[in-house]
């Protein structure tokens, strides 16, 4: 019987990949054992350099060396409400800027019913952009679903990118945002197998843990005529009325779920977090949640039709055209409820601008966005 030797190759092989592993091992080391002083140094003057988009993935590389790292970029890169940037994938569930619209935009792919979101680079209206969020269109027998996700080549409900959907009635004249994380612990889960009440830590690492209503979208009679924009009412039921107040805050969402972490390692945590200072609308009884509405338009004499300023973000006449303000009716009307918090218009065949604020973030701006695509036969 023969015996078969190993090669010298392989064995010099096997050396080889394990100096190299320990190689690997010492330089992460050496990166990690770096002054924590010198360090944050470092990464702040890195954050502050790399102002945008696409030089801006080095913010998120730096994120990535190792834990300590990963530490001090979530410390030192602020939220979107404070900064005005988008950095890492969980800016998108966090409330935009308060002062300034945060400009993006929507391509419509109508053979493929996809909608992909992005984060405006430049002034020019035709930019590439940056990618955010994808959603698809789903017809059911009784009622329409956009599946929200942050992955364009896997939209699917299952997906561990899964973070929400949209759902419509028959009519398209009433939505539903659904968020797949919990967006307070003891809250209900809607339309679950299961009615008992579900907790941060009982939700599954692999598993989205569910679908919990976020915003309830209504479109009324359109009283101005087929030339007129539609009328919308939007309860943000997770986000309280006060939050457009001079010092009002609502819930920011500061890690992303497991099920997602696993996709994006810059966000692996044990539960997902909401920052504790921000209380919920449930935590006081008496305050309401925020209604967005139409603003109202004006008659434009020349152009005999409705207008409003989009101050240039909108190129092309569409019903679909409209700008929420916060509605008066969670208080006396001020100045906080003549600013434009979503507006989202129309520039070309597919593309569509979406410009947002403080207090909604680019998921639920995209949400609602989405329900204008909706056909709505009552409506019109």
């Amino acid at each position: 019987m023969k015996l078969r030797l190993r090669s010298p190759k392989v064995v010099q092989d096997s050396s080889v990949a394990g100096e190299a592993e320990v190689d690997e091992r010492s330089s992460q080391s050496c990166w990690a054992n770096m002054p924590s002083e010198l360090l944050r140094e470092v990464l702040i003057r890195i954050e502050e350099s790399e102002y945008k988009w696409p030089s801006r993935k080095n913010v998120v590389a730096c994120a990535g060396v190792c834990r300590g790292w990963r530490e001090i970029m979530k410390e030192v890169v602020k939220t979107p409400q404070v900064s005005g940037r988008i950095t890492f994938p969980i800016s998108v569930k966090q409330p935009g800027p308060r002062d300034t619209l945060l400009q993006c935009f929507i391509k419509r792919n109508q053979s493929s019913q996809t909608y992909h979101l992005y984060l405006s680079l430049s002034q020019a209206l035709a930019d590439d952009g940056k990618f955010l969020l994808a959603a698809r269109r789903c017809r059911r027998p009784t009622c329409t679903d956009y599946i929200v996700s942050l992955n364009t080549d896997d939209m699917s409900k299952g997906s561990k990118t899964y973070i929400g959907k949209l759902r419509s009635n028959f009519l398209g004249t009433k939505f539903v945002v659904y968020d797949a994380l919990l967006p307070h612990a003891g809250n209900r889960m809607a339309k679950s197998r299961s009615t008992r009440l579900v907790g941060t830590k009982q939700v599954s690492a692999r598993i989205p843990p569910g679908n919990y209503p976020v915003a309830h979208i209504s479109y009324e009679l359109n009283v101005l005529g087929a030339r007129g924009p539609r009328r919308m009412h939007c309860v943000m039921d997770q986000i309280p009325a006060s939050s457009i107040k001079p010092g009002g805050v609502a819930p920011t969402q500061i890690d992303l779920p497991t099920g997602s972490a696993d996709y994006f390692p810059l966000f692996r945590s044990k539960s997902s977090k909401f920052e504790k200072s921000v209380s919920s609308p449930s935590d006081d009884p008496t305050e309401g949640s925020l209604v967005l509405r139409n603003k109202a338009p004006r008659w434009h004499e020349q152009l005999q039709c409705w207008c409003l300023n989009f101050h240039g973000r909108v190129t092309v006449a569409s019903v679909k055209n409209f700008q929420l303000v916060a509605s008066p009716e969670n208080g006396q009307p001020g100045p906080e409820h003549e600013k434009v918090i979503l507006q989202f218009g129309k520039v070309g065949k597919d593309v569509f601008t979406m410009d947002y604020r403080y207090p909604i973030s680019a998921f639920q701006a995209f949400a609602i966005c989405l329900s204008s695509f909706d056909t709505k036969i009552a409506c019109e």
